[in-house]
Formats: C-alpha cells, sequence, structure tokens
C-alpha cells in the first residue's frame, strides 16, 4: 500500500491546484532563464550575421555595437587588398524610428554594400536588393509586406524582401538598405540642420563614412594576425569574430544576465519556502494518523517515503505543468524565449533538489509525532 497516494487521492482537489499554483510559479522561472537566452541570442544575431571573422572599426574603439565607430569609407579597399582577406565589406548601423500602418516602430537600419559580405543571411520571402536604392529588406518581425512602402528619414523605400530572426540586442527588428542610402540616411543633416553648420562656418559631414569594415578570411588565415597586422599597419581597430561575441555577451548583456539570474534565484527561494510549508502543513493535518502509524509499528522509513514521495510529486507535477504552460505561450512573448533541453533539465533537477530539501521539515515534524497522540481524545 502506498500511502503517499491514499493521501494524495484523499485530498485529490486540493493537491491538484496545489500542482497548478506551483506549475505557474515555475513557468515564471522557466520564462526568465529563456528571455535571458533569447537575450544573449539576439545581441550575438546581427553579430553573426555577416559571416566573416574581422571587424575593423575606429581605433580604441570596441566595435559599432558597444560604442561608437566612425571610419573612412574606402577602408573597405584597404582592407580587402591585405593578404588573407578574401573579401570585405562596408556597413553602418544606426536604430531609427518610422511610421508603420499608423504607429511609430523602431527599427535597426543596417547599410550594406551590395556583393560584399554584410547582407540578409536568409531569405523567407521576396527577394535580395537589386536596385542601388530605394529598396529594403526587413525582418518579418517588423511587421512589413512584400510591396509595402515605408519612409524612412526623407526618403520612401519600397519592401523586396523579408529575412527572420534578425534583430539587435534590443530585440529591434532589423531592415537591410544599400550602403549608399544608409549613408544619405545616417550623416546627411536635415537641410535646415545644414544651413546653421554652415553659418557657423563648418562644413557638413561627408557621407564617406562607415562604421564598420567586415572581413571574410581565406581558409588559410589566421584571424589574430591578421587583425595586428590591421592594429600595426593601418592605424586602425580590429576585433576578431571572436572578441565581438565576447563584447557583446559579457559586456551588453551582462547586466540583463546578472538581474535576470537574482529574479531565477529569487523565484526558486519562493518556490522552496512554498513547498516546505505546504508539506509542512499537509503532515500537521495527518500528525494523528502518523501517530497511529507508529503505535502499530509502522518504521519511520515508510512514514519518510511518504513525505517525500509526495514533495517530489508535488514538485515534479508543477515542473511539467509549468513546462507544458511555457512551451505553449512562448511565441507570444514581445521579446525571443529560448528554452534549450539541458536548461530545461538542469532546472529539473534543481527543482527535484528543493523538493528534497524542503521535505525536511515534514520529516523532522513526522519523527517527533509521539504515538500517544493517536490514543488522545
Amino acid at each position: 500500500m502506498n500511502l503517499a497516494w491514499r493521501d494524495i487521492r484523499h485530498n485529490l482537489g486540493r493537491f491538484v491546484m496545489t500542482c497548478a499554483g506551483l506549475g505557474l510559479l515555475l513557468a515564471v522561472v522557466m520564462s526568465m532563464i529563456g528571455i535571458y537566452r533569447g537575450i544573449v541570442v539576439d545581441a550575438l544575431t546581427i553579430a553573426r550575421a555577416p559571416e566573416t571573422d574581422i571587424w575593423v572599426v575606429e581605433a580604441k574603439s570596441r566595435g559599432p555595437f558597444a560604442e561608437a565607430s566612425r571610419i573612412p569609407g574606402d577602408t573597405r579597399a584597404a582592407i580587402a587588398r591585405i593578404s588573407g582577406v578574401e573579401a570585405a565589406g562596408a556597413l553602418t548601423y544606426q536604430t531609427i524610428e518610422a511610421g508603420v500602418r499608423g504607429r511609430t516602430a523602431r527599427l535597426y537600419v543596417i547599410g550594406y554594400k551590395q556583393g560584399a559580405p554584410g547582407g540578409p543571411p536568409v531569405m523567407v520571402e521576396g527577394r535580395h536588393i537589386a536596385r542601388s536604392h530605394y529598396e529594403l529588406v526587413a525582418d518579418r518581425s517588423a511587421g512589413l509586406e512584400i510591396g509595402e512602402r515605408i519612409r524612412l528619414g526623407r526618403t520612401t523605400f519600397e519592401v523586396v524582401g523579408l529575412t527572420s530572426q534578425q534583430v539587435n540586442s534590443g530585440g529591434d527588428p532589423a531592415v537591410y538598405i544599400t550602403l549608399a542610402d544608409a549613408q544619405k540616411l545616417q550623416f546627411d543633416l536635415d537641410p535646415a540642420a545644414a544651413r546653421i553648420q554652415l553659418a557657423r562656418g563648418g562644413s557638413p559631414a561627408s557621407r564617406e563614412t562607415v562604421n564598420t569594415v567586415v572581413a571574410r578570411l581565406a581558409p588559410f588565415a589566421d584571424a589574430d594576425t591578421v587583425a595586428a597586422s590591421i592594429r600595426q599597419w593601418k592605424h586602425l581597430g580590429a576585433i576578431t569574430q571572436t572578441e565581438q561575441e565576447a563584447i557583446l555577451s559579457q559586456s551588453l548583456v551582462d547586466r540583463a544576465r546578472r538581474q535576470i539570474g537574482m529574479f531565477t534565484g529569487l523565484l526558486l527561494t519562493v518556490s522552496a519556502v512554498i513547498i516546505a510549508l505546504i508539506i509542512y502543513t499537509m503532515t500537521m493535518e495527518k500528525i494523528r494518523h502518523i501517530a497511529t502509524l507508529k503505535l502499530i509499528g509502522a518504521p519511520d522509513s515508510r512514514i519518510v517515503g511518504m513525505i517525500v514521495q509526495q514533495a517530489l510529486a508535488l514538485g515534479l507535477i508543477g515542473f511539467a505543468l509549468g513546462a507544458a504552460l511555457i512551451f505553449n505561450i512562448k511565441d507570444f512573448f514581445p521579446r525571443r524565449v529560448i528554452l534549450e533541453a539541458d536548461n530545461v533539465l538542469l532546472l529539473g533537477g534543481v527543482v527535484t533538489l528543493v523538493c528534497l530539501l524542503s521535505s525536511a521539515l515534514g520529516v523532522r515534524v513526522a519523527l517527533k509525532a509521539d504515538p500517544a497522540t493517536a490514543l488522545g481524545g
């Protein structure tokens, strides 16, 4: 006879509701882990999209994502001539707000040179940019459709293609335009601002500027060697792909990682306290039954097994309900939620450990129960 199962059946409604409540709490824990993983992947998506080996940036700069970087546009040609470089592309990055179907949307505008590294990596609908001006490829999350027109700055663009899962570290969808259009959008002053600049004796900023040059190396080339050569002879900053990803994952998302980690730890602590209180309450409610078991000679191991089994059932059923819930609703979150198998299994192990530790309070009460209590009035 399984005492834990018989006790659960006796209070089945309350047990199910308790599991459901705990499942909601664990679903929040899983969602926080998934949101963190999504932030990391989003931060690395744009950096991985060009499929390059070296990022050439302004000297003493940490790149176009962590710091401002502006270098001459003709740097691309100089980098392309370096030994070991197979292809080089010039890129600009900027965040703007634009009107999309009556609402204001934040877009991450990427300017790239056609035929060079840096364009949209995956096309899910439509085509790549074919003309040198006024065409645009957008991520599907921007809510744009093929043939739709959108105004960026003072120029109207036509959407000719759609890509997928291309967002920056803030979750803003990426849109791709030609380098010439991007330079005009980023570096051209508004006419009134340009007149003020000229009146003060200045000159309008040159369009021949980019934020970074990316280099794709030949199979035989060593990225660290080529990067060192660029720093020494070109007086520019050079960051390998590995270093760029480290900057993004350790610098840009470090604060989010620590905050989400603390929040997740707090939720797990709350879960442990809730499980401990539930098991303690369930044990206290049947203390006379436990005393009766002791009186008729039931071993302590059977009583301890009953309490531990109930704690494990409570935690694992709640975990299963929470996992089922979050896997079904994760696509409705405004930010990407990524639940990897190893993270889910690790959380399952943590929940099991929490259940075992939380049952200790109920076990302590049960073992101290006096068999004479069963004979009381």
